[in-house]
Protein backbone atom coordinates (compact mmCIF):
# COMPACT_ATOMS: atom_id res chain seq x y z
CA UNK A 1 0.00 0.00 0.00
CA UNK A 2 1.31 3.26 -0.99
CA UNK A 3 1.50 6.06 2.17
CA UNK A 4 1.15 9.43 1.30
CA UNK A 5 4.05 11.76 0.61
CA UNK A 6 4.56 14.39 3.09
CA UNK A 7 5.34 17.81 1.57
CA UNK A 8 8.90 18.62 1.66
CA UNK A 9 7.82 22.07 3.25
CA UNK A 10 5.01 22.58 6.09
CA UNK A 11 2.38 24.93 5.63
CA UNK A 12 2.79 28.38 6.57
CA UNK A 13 0.51 29.15 9.52
CA UNK A 14 -2.82 31.28 8.52
CA UNK A 15 -1.89 35.04 8.97
CA UNK A 16 -4.55 37.37 11.17
CA UNK A 17 -6.67 39.23 8.82
CA UNK A 18 -5.11 41.98 7.50
CA UNK A 19 -1.57 40.79 7.52
CA UNK A 20 0.73 40.21 4.23
CA UNK A 21 3.71 39.25 3.74
CA UNK A 22 6.29 41.35 1.23
CA UNK A 23 9.63 39.19 0.40
CA UNK A 24 8.87 36.66 3.68
CA UNK A 25 8.58 39.96 6.32
CA UNK A 26 4.67 40.12 7.78
CA UNK A 27 3.81 43.66 7.32
CA UNK A 28 0.30 45.26 8.70
CA UNK A 29 -2.16 47.75 7.08
CA UNK A 30 -1.27 51.84 7.28
CA UNK A 31 -4.45 51.44 8.89
CA UNK A 32 -4.52 48.90 11.60
CA UNK A 33 -0.64 50.40 12.47
CA UNK A 34 -2.11 53.40 13.21
CA UNK A 35 -4.88 51.97 15.14
CA UNK A 36 -2.43 49.51 17.06
CA UNK A 37 0.62 52.60 17.73
CA UNK A 38 0.60 53.73 21.19
CA UNK A 39 -1.18 57.26 21.67
CA UNK A 40 1.70 59.94 21.90
CA UNK A 41 1.59 61.39 25.19
CA UNK A 42 0.43 65.42 25.48
CA UNK A 43 2.73 67.54 25.83
CA UNK A 44 2.60 69.68 29.33
CA UNK A 45 2.13 73.36 28.54
CA UNK A 46 4.39 75.95 29.99
CA UNK A 47 3.07 77.02 33.32
CA UNK A 48 1.89 80.61 33.26
CA UNK A 49 4.78 83.30 34.53
CA UNK A 50 2.14 85.19 36.54
CA UNK A 51 -0.28 83.81 38.61
CA UNK A 52 -3.39 85.29 39.86
CA UNK A 53 -1.94 85.24 43.56
CA UNK A 54 0.95 87.50 42.05
CA UNK A 55 -0.77 89.80 40.48
CA UNK A 56 -4.02 90.49 43.05
CA UNK A 57 -2.92 89.87 46.21
CA UNK A 58 -0.31 92.49 47.34
CA UNK A 59 -2.32 94.96 45.36
CA UNK A 60 -5.36 93.87 47.36
CA UNK A 61 -3.78 94.06 50.37
CA UNK A 62 -2.50 97.58 49.61
CA UNK A 63 -5.40 98.96 48.70
CA UNK A 64 -7.13 98.04 51.66
CA UNK A 65 -4.57 99.32 53.83
CA UNK A 66 -5.17 102.45 51.78
CA UNK A 67 -8.63 102.89 52.09
CA UNK A 68 -8.42 102.45 55.60
CA UNK A 69 -5.47 104.86 56.29
CA UNK A 70 -8.27 107.45 54.05
CA UNK A 71 -11.02 106.62 56.24
CA UNK A 72 -9.52 107.10 59.37
CA UNK A 73 -7.40 110.65 58.08
CA UNK A 74 -10.59 111.52 57.01
CA UNK A 75 -12.45 111.08 60.53
CA UNK A 76 -9.27 112.53 62.68
CA UNK A 77 -9.58 115.26 64.44
CA UNK A 78 -7.24 118.42 62.95
CA UNK A 79 -5.60 121.30 64.74
CA UNK A 80 -5.04 124.80 62.45
CA UNK A 81 -1.29 123.55 62.09
CA UNK A 82 -1.78 120.25 60.41
CA UNK A 83 -4.59 121.59 58.47
CA UNK A 84 -2.31 124.50 57.17
CA UNK A 85 0.19 121.30 56.42
CA UNK A 86 -1.88 119.62 54.58
CA UNK A 87 -3.50 122.51 52.62
CA UNK A 88 -3.89 123.17 49.35
CA UNK A 89 -3.43 119.42 47.82
CA UNK A 90 0.65 119.58 49.69
CA UNK A 91 -0.66 115.16 49.86
CA UNK A 92 -0.50 114.77 46.27
CA UNK A 93 2.18 117.04 45.00
CA UNK A 94 4.62 115.47 47.70
CA UNK A 95 3.67 111.95 46.54
CA UNK A 96 4.11 113.03 42.75
CA UNK A 97 8.09 114.48 43.67
CA UNK A 98 8.50 111.29 45.66
CA UNK A 99 7.66 109.09 42.64
CA UNK A 100 9.75 111.43 40.25
CA UNK A 101 12.60 111.30 42.49
CA UNK A 102 12.46 107.57 42.40
CA UNK A 103 11.75 107.06 38.30
CA UNK A 104 14.57 109.61 37.57
CA UNK A 105 16.85 108.61 39.87
CA UNK A 106 16.76 104.61 38.70
CA UNK A 107 16.36 105.66 35.15
CA UNK A 108 19.63 107.16 35.51
CA UNK A 109 21.31 104.07 37.55
CA UNK A 110 20.48 102.02 34.50
CA UNK A 111 22.05 103.68 32.24
CA UNK A 112 25.54 104.19 34.19
CA UNK A 113 25.46 100.78 36.21
CA UNK A 114 24.57 98.44 33.43
CA UNK A 115 26.68 99.84 30.43
CA UNK A 116 29.73 100.26 32.82
CA UNK A 117 29.13 96.72 34.30
CA UNK A 118 29.32 95.93 30.66
CA UNK A 119 32.77 97.68 29.85
CA UNK A 120 33.83 96.23 33.45
CA UNK A 121 34.06 92.30 32.17
CA UNK A 122 35.46 93.12 29.08
CA UNK A 123 38.83 91.96 28.58
CA UNK A 124 40.94 95.26 28.19
CA UNK A 125 39.35 96.80 30.94
CA UNK A 126 38.41 93.53 33.55
CA UNK A 127 41.54 95.39 35.71
CA UNK A 128 39.90 98.20 36.68
CA UNK A 129 36.85 96.50 37.89
CA UNK A 130 38.25 96.15 41.63
CA UNK A 131 38.41 99.47 41.26
CA UNK A 132 35.38 100.93 39.96
CA UNK A 133 33.55 98.90 42.84
CA UNK A 134 35.62 99.86 45.52
CA UNK A 135 34.62 103.76 44.60
CA UNK A 136 30.29 102.29 44.44
CA UNK A 137 31.14 100.39 47.63
CA UNK A 138 32.04 104.06 48.97
CA UNK A 139 29.19 105.30 47.58
CA UNK A 140 26.75 103.18 49.23
CA UNK A 141 28.88 103.27 52.63
CA UNK A 142 28.57 107.07 53.14
CA UNK A 143 25.68 107.27 55.49
CA UNK A 144 23.06 109.09 52.78
CA UNK A 145 22.46 112.13 55.30
CA UNK A 146 26.03 112.74 55.01
CA UNK A 147 26.56 112.33 51.70
CA UNK A 148 23.29 114.59 50.83
CA UNK A 149 24.52 117.18 53.18
CA UNK A 150 27.94 117.31 51.06
CA UNK A 151 26.39 117.50 47.68
CA UNK A 152 23.80 120.76 48.59
CA UNK A 153 27.25 122.87 50.02
CA UNK A 154 28.60 121.64 46.86
CA UNK A 155 25.31 121.94 44.18
CA UNK A 156 23.18 124.18 46.58
CA UNK A 157 19.51 123.15 47.54
CA UNK A 158 16.93 121.62 45.03
CA UNK A 159 15.96 118.44 43.40
CA UNK A 160 19.28 118.01 41.71
CA UNK A 161 21.26 117.76 44.30
CA UNK A 162 19.00 115.01 46.17
CA UNK A 163 18.79 113.05 42.76
CA UNK A 164 22.84 113.05 43.07
CA UNK A 165 22.95 111.49 45.84
CA UNK A 166 20.54 108.78 45.32
CA UNK A 167 22.08 107.88 42.32
CA UNK A 168 24.98 107.55 44.00
CA UNK A 169 23.42 105.37 46.69
CA UNK A 170 21.66 102.96 44.21
CA UNK A 171 24.69 102.45 41.73
CA UNK A 172 26.38 99.54 43.64
CA UNK A 173 23.73 96.67 43.78
CA UNK A 174 22.91 97.11 40.03
CA UNK A 175 26.76 97.44 38.97
CA UNK A 176 27.67 94.45 40.84
CA UNK A 177 25.06 92.27 40.06
CA UNK A 178 25.90 93.06 36.42
CA UNK A 179 29.03 92.09 36.36
CA UNK A 180 28.60 88.83 38.76
CA UNK A 181 25.86 87.80 36.37
CA UNK A 182 28.49 88.51 32.91
CA UNK A 183 30.92 86.67 35.00
CA UNK A 184 28.80 83.62 35.65
CA UNK A 185 27.97 82.48 32.48
CA UNK A 186 29.63 79.07 30.96
CA UNK A 187 32.73 80.23 28.97
CA UNK A 188 32.05 76.77 26.56
CA UNK A 189 28.98 78.17 25.78
CA UNK A 190 30.89 81.58 24.84
CA UNK A 191 33.29 79.40 22.87
CA UNK A 192 30.79 77.46 21.17
CA UNK A 193 29.12 81.05 20.09
CA UNK A 194 32.52 82.60 18.57
CA UNK A 195 32.92 78.84 16.93
CA UNK A 196 30.01 79.37 14.75
CA UNK A 197 31.28 82.71 13.81
CA UNK A 198 28.76 85.24 16.09
CA UNK A 199 30.68 89.02 16.58
CA UNK A 200 31.74 90.07 19.83
CA UNK A 201 28.67 92.28 20.16
CA UNK A 202 26.42 88.85 18.85
CA UNK A 203 27.52 87.15 21.67
CA UNK A 204 27.16 89.96 23.85
CA UNK A 205 23.89 90.72 22.82
CA UNK A 206 22.23 86.96 22.38
CA UNK A 207 23.90 84.95 24.54
CA UNK A 208 25.79 86.64 27.21
CA UNK A 209 23.34 89.48 28.20
CA UNK A 210 20.84 86.92 28.51
CA UNK A 211 22.04 84.39 30.43
CA UNK A 212 22.51 87.36 33.18
CA UNK A 213 19.06 88.89 32.71
CA UNK A 214 18.05 87.26 36.51
CA UNK A 215 20.78 88.63 38.03
CA UNK A 216 20.57 91.76 36.71
CA UNK A 217 16.97 92.38 37.39
CA UNK A 218 16.95 91.35 40.87
CA UNK A 219 19.78 94.18 41.34
CA UNK A 220 17.23 96.76 39.79
CA UNK A 221 15.04 95.82 42.04
CA UNK A 222 16.48 96.34 45.00
CA UNK A 223 17.92 99.48 43.62
CA UNK A 224 14.22 100.44 42.76
CA UNK A 225 13.31 99.83 46.60
CA UNK A 226 16.26 101.65 47.69
CA UNK A 227 15.80 104.86 45.94
CA UNK A 228 12.00 105.11 47.39
CA UNK A 229 13.74 104.73 50.89
CA UNK A 230 16.47 107.19 50.21
CA UNK A 231 14.42 109.87 48.37
CA UNK A 232 12.63 110.42 51.72
CA UNK A 233 16.12 112.58 52.85
CA UNK A 234 15.72 114.42 49.78
CA UNK A 235 13.97 116.77 51.94
CA UNK A 236 16.70 118.12 54.01
CA UNK A 237 18.30 119.17 50.58
CA UNK A 238 15.02 120.89 49.45
CA UNK A 239 14.26 118.35 47.23
CA UNK A 240 11.16 117.32 48.36
CA UNK A 241 9.03 114.11 48.25
CA UNK A 242 7.15 112.23 51.20
CA UNK A 243 10.20 113.25 53.47
CA UNK A 244 8.66 116.47 53.94
CA UNK A 245 5.48 115.07 55.24
CA UNK A 246 7.52 113.07 58.07
CA UNK A 247 9.23 115.90 58.96
CA UNK A 248 6.21 117.94 59.10
CA UNK A 249 4.75 115.98 61.63
CA UNK A 250 8.22 115.29 63.48
CA UNK A 251 8.63 118.76 64.06
CA UNK A 252 5.49 119.89 64.79
CA UNK A 253 4.45 117.09 67.08
CA UNK A 254 1.52 116.09 64.68
CA UNK A 255 1.00 111.97 64.64
CA UNK A 256 -1.72 112.15 61.92
CA UNK A 257 0.63 113.97 59.87
CA UNK A 258 4.04 111.46 60.37
CA UNK A 259 1.54 108.54 60.39
CA UNK A 260 0.22 109.48 56.83
CA UNK A 261 3.50 110.35 55.63
CA UNK A 262 4.82 106.96 57.00
CA UNK A 263 2.17 105.24 55.25
CA UNK A 264 2.28 106.61 51.96
CA UNK A 265 6.12 105.58 51.54
CA UNK A 266 5.84 102.26 52.71
CA UNK A 267 2.85 101.65 50.53
CA UNK A 268 4.68 103.57 47.40
CA UNK A 269 8.00 101.05 48.62
CA UNK A 270 5.37 97.77 48.55
CA UNK A 271 4.21 98.63 45.27
CA UNK A 272 7.62 99.39 43.29
CA UNK A 273 8.51 95.86 44.50
CA UNK A 274 5.42 94.19 43.19
CA UNK A 275 5.90 96.23 39.85
CA UNK A 276 10.15 94.77 39.86
CA UNK A 277 8.56 91.47 40.64
CA UNK A 278 6.67 91.68 37.97
CA UNK A 279 9.01 92.81 35.49
CA UNK A 280 11.71 90.20 36.55
CA UNK A 281 9.56 87.29 35.88
CA UNK A 282 8.04 88.66 32.15
CA UNK A 283 11.70 89.70 31.75
CA UNK A 284 13.03 86.66 32.59
CA UNK A 285 13.99 84.38 29.24
CA UNK A 286 11.90 81.16 28.71
CA UNK A 287 15.54 78.83 28.30
CA UNK A 288 16.13 79.69 31.80
CA UNK A 289 13.07 78.62 33.58
CA UNK A 290 13.23 75.12 35.27
CA UNK A 291 9.90 73.07 34.44
CA UNK A 292 8.67 70.07 36.89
Amino acid sequence: MNTPRKPSHPTPPARPEGEHEVKGVPFRDAGEAEQEAPPTPAVASAPPRVTWQKLTILPAVLAIGLLITWLWFRNAELDSIAENALAGGIVWLRLRQHIELTVISTFFVLIIAIPLGILLTRKKLRGAAPVAMAFANIGQATPAIGLLALLVIWMGIGMRAALFGIVIYAVLPVLSNTIAGLKANDPTLLEAARGIGMSPLGVLGKVELPLAVPLILAGVRTALVLNVGTATLATFGGGGGLGDLITTGITNQRMSILILGSILTVALALLVDWLASLAELLLRPRGLEVRS
